[in-house]
């Protein structure tokens, strides 16, 4: 029996999903809708990356950051952690998609300070996440190499795929995004208790599609 890790990257870009799509906006040379001109900025270490990234997706990240910490300015630092890690990274890597790449970046740099907040007795929804996931997701414990990790993400992605557009979204936008079930449930005209039982049940789905691969949860 193959083990793999809780927590694996459930991401957009691994599920090709995106919440909305990116808006055009402008600079002061021009239209700048594709995120390869932004990257192409990072390359030639024109500092307009910072700004264009931020203007194109600070708001996506601060989402994420906030949906784990719950705090504006914790958000904010993330963003700005979520930057510079850009800036340091953008080259020699060269993301697919800017926006699932920061993102991610994002959602690191918020559990890690969100570990660091635990510890200190601050813990937010993240903890009823964890619990949430722990009926459909490997023990940390079981976890023995990197690409076995990438191996159930994969896995995750795939499943994802299978859902209709509506338990997709709200399954990313609650598990990655980490929206809190009230506020997905005001968004979806239900209750939160048909809410909750809708998301038990995508649970369900995912656990017996994992150990149909053969991961031990």
């Amino acid at each position: 029996m193959k083990k793999c890790p809780r927590g694996a990257n459930i991401t957009p870009e691994n599920a090709s999903y995106r919440t909305e799509a990116p808006e055009k906006h402008k600079t002061k040379g021009g239209d700048i809708t594709e995120d390869r001109e932004i990257i192409d900025l990072f390359f030639e270490r024109d500092e307009r990356a910072i700004a264009e990234a931020s203007d194109k997706y600070g708001g996506m990240c601060r989402a994420v950051a906030y949906g784990i910490l719950g705090s504006e300015g914790d958000a904010e630092e993330c963003l700005s952690d979520a930057m510079l890690k850009a800036w340091q990274n953008i080259p020699p890597e060269r993301p697919d998609s800017l926006g699932a790449w920061l993102g991610r970046v994002t959602r690191n740099v918020a559990l890690s300070l969100w570990r660091k907040n635990t510890s200190r007795k601050r813990s937010g929804g993240v903890r009823v996440l964890l619990e949430e996931l722990e009926d459909c997701l490997p023990s940390p414990e079981n976890v023995e190499t990197a690409v076995e990790a990438r191996e159930l993400s994969d896995i995750i992605s795939r499943w994802l795929r299978t859902l209709g557009k509506t338990d997709r979204d709200l399954f990313v936008r609650r598990y990655w995004y980490c929206v809190p079930l009230k506020t997905l449930a005001a968004e979806a005209g239900i209750s939160p208790s048909k809410l909750s039982g809708r998301m038990f049940t995508l649970r369900a789905m995912l656990r017996r599609e994992l150990e149909k691969e053969g991961i031990t949860v």
